[in-house]
């Protein structure tokens, strides 16, 4: 019934905004337009479309304002004033009371605001679909903003995960490609990331990790959390300074260079993904600042971690053999990892695939940002893969929304900018570090502790075998299982051993093997 009711509720909100209008105006129907304006007589449609969006958005809650918040970024796909309006959701939702906050903050802060800090304003600065932000002085005069969660959020972002449950159940009954889209597994994705946000101390733990991972970086400049004044619905962070990277026009009155600022971009996402297997999966750009003090000057200011993305070892070798693969045009290794991985069907020929995605991506190289789109490839990608029965990795949706965020930025920033000349070498980078010594050094010391009891056991291990197969025993059957089992203990030291072993002769192999053919004249 719940559901329902939900359903009846966006209903209602898209025609008392409009919103059918809009899209039949698109399909160029004006007599099905005026047959509905007729028909929905009562509602009021002189606003300008984009504002009627963002409104509607605005009313059905933080699911739909965070879609808002993806569209704002495509503006290749996008007409420019319905983008113009929905980059307003970025930070600009209708905050609430003040009143609302003093009360959130004394619950879970145990305090008034008075008493925690030497001075708190009331009126917000910033306003998003999950929290709103208010500036305040520590009793040390740090500066500090308090991000406060909107009240009812639970509920809220239950009643429409529930719908998207539903109506993914329904997509998966009626639609046989349904299978390999996991509808379902996405929409549960989705669920876990915005039930995460509800967790301000789970965001907070975020920022944590995202500053202790580019401590010391010329790139990105991540705040401080202060622990004490933290909770699950208040937390307190270092306020930081800078200008809104969609300000372009401000960004260079002050001098700023955009297209270095794309291209540090670019490698900031990558050394997330790639390096720590930790990204910031919510970089539109209300959530980033450019820094403009001199010390720190033109570096980028990350804001609001409530979403962030984790890959496993899996994951970033999968990635970066592909990404390589596709900047050297190397499509037949794209096939073919995507079949070792077991993404693609073991019965998949390898030559069709490879020609399926040599059509996709062939004619984007040796082109800047502004001549194509992410979001059209990805398109064309996702035909290919129904062609051939791949099936969508639900733990890489967070990525390929935050793979469109990074193009909408770059887009703005530098339309010039050429991903594949600024991406390769870095990724050509961390894949010659994978295989270094130092890689592998770093990585022998990470297991040691895990493999290292069972070194001095090996002895008694061997001799507590031998005494068992010498011995004779009553039981035929009671022997063999014994053995068997010592066997399997030995077997699995053994092969910890060799493991390790074969690894390392692998690894000097393969560097010898690289080393020589880079002295080949091909």
């Amino acid at each position: 019934m719940m559901k329902l009711l939900r359903l009846f509720n966006i209903l209602r909100v898209a025609i008392r905004y409009g919103l059918d209008e809009i899209l039949i105006s698109r399909l160029a129907m004006p007599y099905a337009t005026r047959f509905l304006n007729g028909l929905f007589f009562w509602r009021d449609i002189s606003a300008p479309r984009g504002v009627r969006l963002r409104r509607a958005l605005e009313d059905l809650g933080p699911v739909f304002v965070k879609f808002g918040q993806v569209l704002s970024t495509r503006r290749d796909v996008m007409a420019p004033d319905i983008a113009d309006e929905l980059a307003k959701l970025q930070d600009r939702v209708p905050p609430f009371d003040p009143d609302i906050s003093i009360a959130q903050i004394t619950k879970f802060l145990g305090k008034h605001p008075t008493a925690l800090f030497a001075h708190f304003e009331r009126t917000p600065v910033a306003s998003a679909s999950i929290a709103q932000v208010h500036f305040a002085t520590l009793k040390n005069g740090t500066e500090v903003a308090v991000k406060v969660l909107r009240p009812g959020m639970k509920r809220w972002i239950d009643k429409d995960m529930a719908l998207l449950y539903a109506v993914a159940g329904w997509v998966e009954k009626i639609w046989k490609d349904s299978r390999r889209l996991r509808p379902r597994e996405v929409v549960a994705e989705f669920d876990k990331y915005l039930n995460d946000e509800l967790d301000l101390m789970r965001e907070a733990s975020n920022a944590s990790q995202l500053r202790r991972n580019f401590i010391g970086s010329e790139h990105l400049m991540v705040p401080e959390v202060f622990w004490d004044y933290c909770s699950t619905n208040v937390i307190v962070i270092e306020r930081m300074h800078g200008i809104p990277v969609s300000h372009i026009d401000r960004l260079i009155e002050e001098g700023v260079d955009l297209k270095k600022l794309a291209r540090e971009g670019v490698e900031i996402f990558l050394t997330q993904v790639f390096r720590d297997g930790f990204f910031h999966a919510d970089m539109h750009p209300g959530n980033i600042l450019v820094s403009i003090d001199p010390a720190t000057f033109g570096r980028y200011i990350a804001l609001d971690f409530g979403i962030v993305g984790t890959l496993n070892e899996f994951d970033k070798d999968y990635l970066a053999q592909n990404f390589l693969a596709f900047f050297r045009r190397d499509y037949r290794r794209v096939a073919e990892a995507h079949i070792e991985s077991g993404w693609a069907p073991k019965e998949t020929r390898v030559e069709e695939l490879e020609a399926a995605v040599r059509a996709c991506c062939e004619p984007i190289f040796d082109r800047p940002l502004k001549d194509f789109s992410f979001g059209q490839v990805l398109m064309r990608l996702f035909q290919t893969s129904r062609r051939f029965n791949i099936e969508i990795q639900p733990q890489l949706v967070l990525l390929q929304k935050t793979m469109l965020n990074i193009e909408g930025l770059g887009r703005q920033l530098d339309p010039d900018l050429d991903l594949w000349k600024t991406a390769k070498p870095l990724l050509e980078k961390w894949m010659g570090e994978q295989l270094s010594w130092r890689s592998m050094l770093d990585q022998f010391k990470k297991e040691a502790p895990r493999y290292g009891h069972i070194f001095p056991q090996l002895p008694r291990l061997v001799h507590q075998a031998l005494i068992s197969v010498s011995q004779p025993k009553k039981d035929e059957a009671e022997l063999l299982r014994r053995l068997a089992a010592e066997q399997a203990r030995i077997n699995r030291t053994l092969n910890v051993i060799l493991f390790f072993g074969c690894g390392v002769l692998a690894g000097i192999l393969l560097i010898k093997l690289l080393s020589g053919l880079r002295t080949l004249p091909f």
